[in-house]
């Protein structure tokens, strides 16, 4: 009698990022280590099937998020949402860099609600440091609508194009969960 290896597939975890401009916000999390996909899109709005430019103007209420797919076995939630502090200007409301609008309000949506207590756990210890706080919302994700083919891997088909995060952050994310960063 054969016997048959059935490989199961690994199972991927799910996160919605909001920090900022979608695009260097994406280029960022697709830098980190166990990160498997990222889609920008627009999140926690009130309308149906949004463009970029209804939610231009303020009007939808959704924000510029990241749909970021990882494997849990290389990248632990604690850490993501660790990184995605790094990128973010926590205390600022309504704004990223020179971005501002509701729409780059910063934000955590979860799929899972088993994920809320290492988000909140990671979120407590940023409001504590920072003695204030903080300007990022966090709760289960309402919808999420893809952004326009053009807005994907936006910085990837633009090299130059406009990003409010520095271009050291990028490295920071490279090398921050390598096996060889000990972390």
């Amino acid at each position: 009698m054969r016997h048959c290896k059935y490989l199961r597939a690994k199972a991927m975890k799910e996160i919605y990022l909001a920090g900022g401009c979608f695009w260097g916000t994406e280029h960022y999390l697709k830098q980190i280590r166990g990160v498997t996909s990222t889609r920008t899109g627009y999140a926690n709005g009130r309308t149906v099937d949004p463009s970029y430019e209804e939610v231009y103007t303020d009007s939808t209420g959704f924000a510029e998020t990241v749909h970021v797919t990882y494997d849990p076995e290389v990248l632990p939630l604690e850490f993501l949402v660790r990184l995605y502090f790094k990128a973010i200007d926590p205390l600022s409301l309504n704004r990223q860099g020179e971005d501002e609008g509701t729409r780059y309000r910063t934000g955590i949506w979860y799929a899972d609600p088993g994920d809320l207590p290492v988000i909140m756990g990671v979120f407590n210890e940023v409001q504590e440091a920072c003695g204030k706080p903080l300007a990022v919302e966090v709760g289960p994700l309402e919808n999420f609508y893809p952004a326009e083919e053009r807005h994907q891997d936006y910085l990837e088909k633009n090299p130059s194009g406009y990003c409010h995060l520095p271009v050291a952050l990028f490295e920071y994310a490279r090398k921050a969960n390598s096996k060889s960063s000990g972390e």
